[in-house]
């Protein structure tokens, strides 16, 4: 795309570039490639967000109530998506061999949106540079941080860069709106706040074919609104959810109020949080100027500059409006950056950008470093400043491409990006260049430092949650905390018949790995735990129906979180009514989660 709208490279000619032999070279970039998305499959596991989507769907499932009719705070077509997921491993498996399931299928699903993507590029641009942007894009998802991996936000994503390809590979623009308009209605009903991405993505094929997003837009828009419609059908209980879920959020900005000041200082922080978890998005200002400097002429760099910051602010303004500032609201920062940083080293002319390639080879181990320093270096401004070399390593790439423009050279890398390949014979024969050894390898080798840069937020010293610049807890933290979860688990399961229902006033990890049935649709009481946070919720008609299953047909059992349910916080009447159906012991030590039983 960038170098379509920079040097006027046709479809044609990427055709023709595509026809050479693949370099045998690619293996240095795909062998790590492939060998992170297999450490991700295996040892990524997945977060607590998914576990609390995850039991609520299968007790629920138990109790008889279909992804339809159960409440996961999450909405009717992302309740399915992970239903459909789980169902691909039957129940008699073990939690791991569960997760790891869930995990190769969400890399396949990125695989496919990359080749996609892959496929339109290549109608419009060179082999390399379609491979470069595609590849990158793909491995962002597939090695995306356990907080991102199959995230409403996530999906959201995975399904905007397939109505992307979709509105770009066709031949004939309204067929191709056509194509689009599903997958961007679907990306919209992921969380609803995912409209934005879908808006992204319509903002990125607009940068480079107007026509096309104005046709997806005009049917994305109604096809979205068809299947909210459907939904609603579907699903008794959606209208009513779409309207209290809102509600339950104490941080969203329609309670908070605005207010400037604070939103800046946020955001500020929260983009650093981000860039320490993706060091990818500290790559992405030198990869847009590097993008901008291949523009010809002034005003259309003005325009993609403009709509450049355009999806910037609607990627940081869709996690103000939600208040919680969760890193994986900003699931797709990440994979535009990739994307723009495939652009930027895959449509260079003449060679990679060398200086921004060796910068992102040293970032793959920013996150390790930064959580292994010193409080006194966990600071936002330290990840701020975190940007300038690579963006002075841009700035020093595109001088050195504007030089070898001036000069007509062209190194010719395996043929050049979309040069002519006749002259890039000749130079071969003549040139120094052209004979030194190894050409072919240059690209390649600039993929694999991507591969590095992308696949740094798996390992076990990377953060898995960064507050206010501070690392809180790492991967390794993470798996540890899990396992002690899934042990107190096991504890409160070997005190039950198998199979005892159970009323679970517990968090999703809880209720994951302890497994037993519920018996109404709210599985998890998300909306009695929230009145420890706003008396008001108890005036929703979804807080009445969750109270209802304390008392109405009682579960022999009830799951006590002291912790996150905190019986002296919630609505005092509520409390009372499960005293008057449950004996709960008090709390032992660490432990905060009792197993009740009903009186």
């Amino acid at each position: 795309m960038a170098t379509a709208l920079a040097d006027g490279t046709s479809a044609e000619e990427g055709t023709r570039e595509g026809g050479r032999r693949p370099s045998p070279w690619w293996a240095v970039a795909a062998l790590p490639a492939a060998l992170a998305v297999a450490y991700a499959v295996a040892a990524r596991r997945l977060t607590g967000d998914l576990h609390y989507v995850l039991a609520a769907l299968r007790t629920g499932g138990e109790a008889g109530y279909s992804p339809s009719e159960v409440f996961t705070h999450r909405p009717f077509f992302y309740r399915w998506f992970v239903a459909g997921l789980d169902a691909l491993t039957p129940g008699s498996a073990g939690t791991v061999a569960r997760e790891t399931v869930m995990e190769a299928a969400g890399v396949l699903l990125a695989a496919a949106a990359a080749l996609a993507l892959y496929a339109a590029l290549r109608r419009r641009t060179d082999g390399r540079e379609a491979l470069l942007t595609a590849g990158a894009t793909g491995l962002a998802l597939a090695l995306a941080p356990r907080n991102d991996f199959l995230q409403p936000e996530w999906a959201a994503v995975v399904l905007t860069v397939v109505a992307v390809a979709a509105a770009l590979g066709p031949a004939r623009p309204w067929p191709a709106a056509l194509y689009a308009a599903l997958p961007l209605g679907l990306a919209v009903m992921m969380k609803y706040s995912t409209a934005a991405t879908a808006a992204i993505g319509l903002l990125l094929v607009y940068a480079v074919d107007r026509g096309r997003a104005v046709r997806a837009a005009l049917v994305a828009v109604p096809g979205a609104l068809a299947l909210f419609g459907l939904s609603l059908l579907a699903g008794t209980h959606e209208w009513q959810w779409t309207e209290d879920m809102p509600r339950i959020n104490q941080s969203a900005l329609s309670r908070t109020g605005i207010h400037p000041a604070d939103l800046l200082h946020r955001s500020v922080d929260f983009l650093a949080d981000r860039a320490v978890e993706s060091p990818v998005l500290l790559l992405l200002p030198g990869a847009l100027l590097l993008l901008l400097t291949r523009v010809r002429g002034r005003a259309r760099r003005v325009e993609l500059a403009l709509v450049a910051v355009v999806i910037g602010a609607g990627a940081q303004a869709v996690v103000a409006v939600q208040g919680n500032w969760f890193l994986y609201h900003g699931a797709q920062m990440p994979v535009l950056a990739a994307a723009l940083w495939g652009l930027a080293v895959g449509g260079a002319r003449r060679s990679p950008p060398w200086c921004l390639v060796a910068v992102s080879l040293l970032y793959g181990a920013l996150p390790v470093l930064y959580a292994s320093a010193g409080e006194g270096l966990q600071r936002a401004s330290v990840v701020w400043a975190s940007v300038l070399p690579p963006l002075l390593a841009a700035g020093a790439d595109a001088l050195r491409e504007v030089h070898a423009r001036d000069r007509g050279g062209d190194f010719g890398v395996d043929g050049g990006f979309g040069g002519d390949r006749d002259s890039g014979r000749d130079r071969d024969r003549t040139s120094p260049v052209g004979r030194m050894p190894g050409r072919s390898a240059l690209v390649p080798l600039a993929a694999a430092a991507g591969v590095v840069c992308l696949a740094a937020s798996l390992w076990p010293g990377s953060p898995h949650l960064v507050q206010h610049g501070r690392v809180t807890m790492t991967n390794a933290g993470y798996l540890d905390g899990m396992r002690r979860t899934e042990q107190d688990a096991d504890r409160l399961r070997s005190r039950m018949p198998v199979g005892a229902p159970v009323l679970y006033l517990a968090f999703g990890d809880t209720a994951y790995f302890v497994g037993h049935p519920a018996r109404c649709r709210y599985p998890i009481a998300t909306f009695l735990q929230r009145t420890r946070y706003l008396t008001d919720v108890a005036d929703l008609a979804s807080y009445r129906e969750n109270a209802d299953c304390v008392d109405h047909d009682p579960a022999p059992y009830a799951v006590l979180d002291r912790a996150w349910f905190q019986p002296g916080n919630v609505d005092p009447s509520l409390w009372q009514r499960i005293k008057a159906t449950y004996d709960c012991p008090p709390a032992h030590g660490d432990t905060k989660t009792v197993l009740c039983v009903r009186r």
